[in-house]
């Protein structure tokens, strides 16, 4: 059941205000004696819910007598007061978050071989997504054909998003694609490309008839390779976070003389 406490107010606030309600206008004894809150703190819970604004004080009465805001006004006064205590804790959880990022990414990273795997297409869509998010220098993108799974669009959007973001943080981004897979992409991931990423020096998009895979390498260390359906190649199965420098070394290897003889898309292309 809803209580004036979730609204951030006391007990004895709680009950004062309530009490008031159903005197009117009294004095602070009466209101002790209707409220069942000492006496001894009844000014000092007046004086707090008066800071809240759920009560007014007629000060030219001998004794001083109060009166309930309106509980309409009142629960509004609350509401608010809730609304930007919330919204500065999210600015301190924010600046708490700026420093760890700051804190943790300074510490050495492990070059220990490490592979983890990510099975149906929502978990391999956001394992994608978030590794995207921890590029630092380089993004090689790889695209071979689109799942019939995937929600083109949706994931369309969030990489998009992804990529914006790294490019506009220093990562170069180069996005190798089949011919084909141009024209079968949404319109809407189109526009999202011209508008967002195409005018980005640091973003570069080449087609090649070569391209057999769908993988993405960060930073020149870890691989994200897609696993199409054993059953159905046109569907994919799962993608496998392969972090090992080694491996990345020879996948690159073998994708730069790729991209060196693929096509240049140009923006506006179909």
């Amino acid at each position: 059941m809803a209580s004036l406490r979730d609204l951030g107010l006391s007990e004895y606030e709680a009950r004062v205000y309530r009490a008031l309600l159903d005197t009117g206008p009294t004095t602070a004894k009466e209101l002790s004696r209707a409220s069942e809150v000492p006496m001894g703190r009844i000014y000092d819970v007046l004086a707090s819910i008066e800071t809240h604004g759920l009560v007014r004080a007629q000060t030219a009465s001998r004794p001083k007598k109060y009166v309930a805001v309106e509980p309409d006004t009142a629960l509004s006064r609350l509401l608010e007061d809730r609304r930007r205590e919330l919204d500065a804790k999210a600015d301190q959880y924010e600046e708490i978050v700026d420093d760890l990022i700051g804190e943790l990414d300074a510490t050495d990273q492990s070059t220990e071989t490490f592979w983890t795997a990510a099975v149906g297409p929502a978990d391999t869509a956001d394992l994608l997504v978030e590794r995207l998010a921890t590029a630092d220098e380089s993004v090689v993108m790889v695209a071979s054909a689109l799942s019939r799974q995937f929600d083109v669009d949706s994931v369309g959007d969030r990489v998009t998003a992804e990529l914006d973001a790294a490019v506009e943080r220093g990562v170069e981004v180069s996005l190798l694609m089949r011919p084909d897979l141009v024209s079968a992409l949404p319109e809407t991931v189109g526009e999202r490309y011209l508008d967002r990423l195409a005018p980005n020096e640091r973003f570069a998009t080449r087609t090649s008839e070569a391209v057999e895979r769908t993988f993405t390498v960060i930073d020149g260390v870890e691989t994200c390779i897609e696993v199409p359906h054993p059953l159905d190649s046109s569907e994919s199965f799962a993608m496998i976070d392969f972090q090992d420098p080694a491996f990345a070394t020879e996948i690159l290897e073998e994708f730069t003389p790729r991209w060196e003889q693929a096509e240049p898309l140009a923006l506006g292309d179909e």
